[in-house]
């Protein structure tokens, strides 16, 4: 029990020096005390990016969907 104890406290202090360490360059960060891209402006150009993903598929479903059509309609018989 011991001996799997130790090394599993290892992990966890570095986990949570690191994760601190972390925390406090992205808390600099948003406060404009060094140089980098703030959560805020990370978040909102994540969700556009998502946003533009989203649109660029459903255009080339369009697309697609449009010329399906055409094609249907020229393969349509003319009426007399």
């Amino acid at each position: 029990m011991f001996l799997l104890a130790a090394p599993l406290c290892n992990y966890a202090r570095e986990k949570c020096l690191i994760d601190i360490g972390t925390e406090g360059k992205r808390r600099e960060i948003d406060q404009g005390m060094r140089a980098g891209v703030p959560t805020d402006l990370a978040e909102k150009m994540k969700a556009l990016e998502r946003e533009n993903r989203e649109l660029r598929q459903a255009n080339e479903i369009l697309r697609k969907a449009s010329a399906y059509f055409a094609m249907a309609e020229l393969d349509r018989r003319p009426k007399p």
